[in-house]
């Protein structure tokens, strides 16, 4: 399978970007920028939630990884 190309520069991607908006089982959390270790571009959220099963509530961990296709192949310049 062909990669796909990157369509913004790192320099374009760190300067412009802005947190992304979430809603997870109606609870509006918000995913930061992030240039991840690997060299990736994209946005990273991590946070606890309540979650209902059934009558009871339950302890959930959040954690979201929106990755740019391509990012990693970009320029470090």
């Amino acid at each position: 399978m062909a990669r796909s190309a990157c369509p913004v520069t790192r320099a374009e991607f760190l300067r412009d970007a802005k947190p992304v908006e979430v809603t997870i089982n109606g609870i509006p959390l918000t995913a930061d920028v992030k240039e991840f270790s690997t060299g990736s571009l994209g946005w990273y959220l991590n946070s606890k939630a309540s979650v209902k099963v059934g009558e009871k509530s339950v302890s959930v961990q959040i954690g979201l990884n929106l990755t740019i296709v391509g990012s990693k192949e970009l320029s470090k310049e």
